[in-house]
């Protein structure tokens, strides 16, 4: 038996990183039809995170993967580059490989995360960084980490960063069923934001 299916996760942390990967899933390469399927099949409550679920619904209900593949390269790819830079580097100093890329490096080494062989974009990533720390709530690298560990992580990693770059997926120009994944992220991170600044230091 796999050592990953014998770990106790709580459901809520369960799903917690279910919501990281998906985002990661959806931000390291343009979705396929199983995968368009099954954002359609998405439904939320009447939070502000339940409302950006069913809204990606909807709008995934009327999306073909031709299309939305034009809509990742021309934010992702383009020529030269996308519309938006989905890097923690360039976000917090403009620039790409600068330090948060080496900070990051380092705290991956510690928690025994090293970057998939067939990946050859910067860690700092955000599709990379949704799977982090999906991969850290239920132990896919080691055991599952603590929540302050998380927090640590999050708090140096993903918050000074990550509401910006959902908060511009959502308003991009070439953004159409991109535009409801950034309203998910960007209240996703803010419920994390909230949960983490409750928990003790």
């Amino acid at each position: 038996m796999n050592v990953a299916q014998e770990i106790k996760v709580a459901s809520e942390d369960r799903l917690r990183a279910d919501l990281y990967n998906f985002l990661g899933l959806m931000l390291s390469g343009p979705p396929d039809q199983l995968l368009i399927n099954q954002c359609v099949g998405l439904a939320g409550d009447e939070g502000e995170l339940g409302k950006a679920i069913s809204s990606l619904s909807r709008v995934a209900r009327v999306s073909k993967p031709k299309k939305v593949e034009s809509e990742f390269n021309a934010l992702f790819v383009g020529l030269g580059r996308g519309e938006l830079l989905p890097y923690a580097s360039y976000y917090l100093t403009g620039f790409l490989n600068e330090k948060p890329l080496a900070t990051l490096r380092t705290d991956m080494s510690t928690r025994g995360m090293v970057r998939s062989p067939n990946v050859y974009e910067p860690e700092d990533n955000i599709a990379s960084l949704m799977e982090m720390m999906g991969g850290m709530i239920v132990g896919r690298f080691v055991a599952p980490v603590d929540l302050n560990d998380q927090k640590l992580f999050f708090n140096r990693h993903i918050a000074p960063w990550a509401g910006h770059f959902f908060s511009d997926l959502e308003g991009a120009k070439n953004s159409i069923l991109y535009a409801s994944i950034g309203s998910v992220g960007r209240a996703f991170i803010e419920i994390e934001r909230e949960a983490f600044r409750m928990t003790a230091a």
